[in-house]
């Protein structure tokens, strides 16, 4: 029998044990519920206050909540605005929402990625006004000296030559910045190229390999070398697109933050890279991704952005991937520089050899180890259809639609207009049942490039295929083989609009005209992870990939080389740069045009048309946008003049927001283009803009107006003389119906001229 103390011990350890046990099933009751309400992002406004106060403001809205979670805050935002990420119920989310300090409380968002020649083609596009190409072989480390590039996205893998430091001078002294430690990351992976690198927990993911700025996914990786790549030669994918790989910008920095990983870019993690950003001391920020998002108030991507902006930093944003369908483009507020995807007079062909010597030139990239002559017999998928199978199915080769003794030792030719099954899972079905390989009839595949890899694949156009189909019904033993891809320069006419590429209007207003601008973005070669082999074959250190994703690092390259060349320059003053000195035209002398060329493109194609890579370095004149500005926006999209306060403290004198919205408050924002809507017949409607020399100090422009047929629009004054440069001047712009109705959206143009420059707005009005 136990003494009455060692009683007493064990009753006191089983009762001790018994608490502990009680409270562990607490915390994970509460890690769970935690979990299960997700992460809320509240966003206070402006970060007015020093960071100790910010942190006591975050603490005292949290103390409010009845339960206590630990550890329950993901994010706090200290540095360019104020506000915290953390997990929280829907009733807590919508009590903290109700305090006075909150401009808004919404669940965290998932974005995702919107996934050389390119610089070369650019340059030759300026022609004889390509005073100054960023990629001219002279001093190609001096363009973008210095500005510092950050780029939101996936990583980067810091071995790529892409990211040599050879001949960079020291790091700028303003460079705030931190190189982060992790898996496979190192300080020493960065240097005076690659100056920086943060990377941001995914709370849906597991710690690993994703707790570190090492992109796993390629896509940062490619980004990164587009905007600002350090000049490699031979540079190739498999021999493909052989040539020098280059960044625009060759002699900007790179601070890359780690945003994304496969299961999506997290909002929270985005709006803390865009805090650390601002405090860092980066100069334009590029985002190749983005979301179904509209509101202002629960767009993690808006919302640091703006402040990105007052604190004088450009941010440049891909358009989105959901052309050609209209109201699809992304990014779209005013204050976000929004870049839509062209191609370029590069294309990447897989040629056909039917049977009699003819040749169809077919798309995508393959490098299939077939015969080099047509003995492979062809067929259609609807011939080989399994009797149990619809037609439809059949004619677009579904897995399990077709007949395996009519397959075996064949090449298919498939219908591609269902979007149910990729390519890929097309042959591989093909090749299951013995098949030799694969003919898809698909127009915009045949004009941005597929990667299959050894599999026997082309597409060809739906003019092409109905020519292989006849051929099939009009020959007893009709063959055929595909050839591997072969690279084809100076393809005409480029560019055009890639079909993929997002299109406007914004969907939340008429009288913004988005994207702003276009530029290259599809079957761009840039840097890739490189780690060995893959699937047997060795991978290669370059990927040639589409998307306005690739489109954008190209903007904000000029951008950073602008910002170098006029450091003083406001992020509004840069982006009218680039927009008002766009191209219109291709390399034929004609109108660029949309996807196969099938009818001129428009503003809501390609905004101002394709980026210049000299143009803006010396614009003339600019349109400058205050921040006042943005703010009206705001209060047009319904938040009073209490939120906009907390949003931007220090607004100008008298402002205030109209009792009640007026869309024509947007259309008289200062902005390089102009968009007007609403427009009845009797009405006239007026829009002012004002324009600062950055030309020539004594100098005289004259207006020319492209007008559309069903209007009348009046420019006064036509003439703009300014004495001095950094003189401002105003017009005003007046448009008249001339017909009853306008059937929707017409589109012209404002430029101004002194012989020298020109200086282009597009306009577009609709009923």
């Amino acid at each position: 029998m136990n003494p009455p103390e060692v009683s007493s011990s064990i009753t006191f350890f089983s009762v001790f044990c018994f608490s502990l046990f009680l409270l562990s099933i607490q915390q994970l009751t509460e890690a769970v519920q935690a979990q299960k309400d997700g992460v809320y992002i509240v966003y206070m406004g402006a970060a007015a206050s020093s960071t100790g106060t910010l942190r006591n403001d975050h603490d005292q809205i949290l103390s409010s909540l009845k339960k206590r979670i630990e550890n329950r805050v993901v994010y706090r935002y200290t540095n360019g605005f104020s506000g915290f990420a953390a997990q929280l119920s829907e009733e807590e989310a919508q009590s903290i929402a109700q305090n006075p300090g909150v401009v808004s409380v919404f669940p965290d968002p998932v974005f995702h990625l919107h996934t050389t020649r390119s610089w070369d083609f650019l340059k030759n596009q300026n022609g004889i006004n390509n005073k100054s190409s960023l990629t001219s072989s002279s001093n190609t480390s001096s363009h973008g000296a210095d500005t510092i590039i950050g780029i939101l996205d996936t990583g980067i893998w810091p071995e790529s030559k892409s990211f040599s430091d050879k001949d960079m001078g020291p790091i700028p002294s303003r460079w705030k910045g931190t190189c982060m430690k992790g898996p496979g990351f190192t300080s020493s992976n960065c240097n005076r190229k690659l100056i920086g690198a943060r990377y941001y927990k995914d709370t849906n993911s597991l710690p690993g390999i994703f707790s570190s700025p090492r992109d796993q996914q390629g896509h940062g990786t490619h980004v990164a070398a587009t905007a600002a790549g350090t000049p490699v030669q031979d540079a190739s994918y498999h021999g493909l697109a052989h040539g020098i790989a280059k960044g625009g910008s060759p002699g900007s920095r790179i601070a890359v933050y780690r945003v994304c990983t496969p299961s999506g870019c997290q909002g929270s993690a985005i709006l803390k890279a865009f805090d650390d950003a601002v405090a860092d001391g980066v100069d334009i920020l590029s985002l190749s991704l983005g979301s179904g998002v509209t509101e202002f108030s629960a767009d993690p991507i808006a919302i640091g952005a703006f402040h990105a902006v007052e604190k004088g930093i450009l941010v440049v944003c891909s358009a989105g991937n959901d052309g050609p369908d209209p109201e699809t483009v992304l990014n779209a507020a005013p204050w976000i520089l929004t870049v839509a995807a062209s191609t370029i007079d590069r294309q990447f062909e897989a040629d056909v050899l039917l049977g009699g010597k003819k040749v169809i030139k077919g798309g995508g990239i393959n490098f299939a180890n077939i015969q080099k002559t047509p003995v492979y017999p062809l067929t259609y998928g609807l011939a080989a259809k399994d009797s149990a199978a619809p037609d439809s199915s059949a004619s677009a080769c579904f897995p399990g639609s077709l007949n395996q003794k009519k397959v075996k030792g064949k090449i298919l030719v498939c219908e591609d207009s269902d979007g149910v099954y990729s390519p890929r899972e097309k042959l591989q079905a093909i090749l299951s049942q013995g098949g030799i390989g694969l003919l898809l009839i698909n127009d915009d595949l045949t004009h941005v490039a597929s990667l299959y890899g050894s599999l026997p694949v082309a597409t060809v156009t739906s003019e092409d295929g109905a020519d292989i189909l006849s051929y099939i019904n009009s020959t007893r033993n009709p063959v055929a083989t595909i050839l591997p891809t072969r690279t084809v320069t100076e393809y005409k006419p480029a560019p055009s609009i890639a079909y993929f590429s997002s299109r406007g209007p914004a969907y939340s207003t008429e009288n913004l005209i988005k994207p702003d601008i276009a530029a290259p973005g599809t079957d761009i070669l840039a840097a890739w992870p490189s780690n060995g082999t893959n699937a047997g074959a060795t991978t290669s250190p370059f990927n040639i990939l589409s998307g306005t994703s690739m489109a954008c690092p190209h903007v904000s390259a000029i951008a950073a080389t602008v910002k170098s060349q006029h450091p003083s320059w406001s992020p509004s003053a840069i982006r009218s740069a680039i927009m008002t000195t766009a191209i219109q035209t291709n390399n034929m002398k004609g109108p660029i045009t949309v996807g196969n060329g099938d009818h001129p493109a428009t503003p809501y194609d390609f905004g101002s048309g394709e980026v210049s890579t000299s143009g803006p370095l010396y614009p003339g004149l600019v349109y400058e946008t205050e921040i006042a500005e943005y703010l009206q926006f705001l209060c047009n999209d319904g938040y009073d003049i209490s939120k906009i306060k907390l949003i931007s403290p220090n607004l100008p004198d008298h402002f205030s927001c109209p009792r009640k919205s007026d869309a024509d408050v947007i259309s008289n924002m200062n902005y390089p283009s102009i968009a007007i809507s609403k427009f009845n017949k009797n009405e006239i409607k007026k829009v002012r803009r004002t324009v600062t020399n950055v030309g020539e100090d004594e100098t005289l422009y004259t207006v020319i107006v492209n007008t559309p047929t069903k209007l009348q629009v009046q420019v006064i004054p036509n003439k703009l003389q300014f004495t001095k440069k950094n003189d401002k001047l105003s017009y005003e712009v007046t448009f008249r119906r001339t017909t009853s109705s306008l059937n929707g959206v017409v589109f012209g143009s404002i430029t101004w001229t002194n012989g020298k420059y020109k200086i282009r707005s597009p306009f577009s009005a609709t009923d």
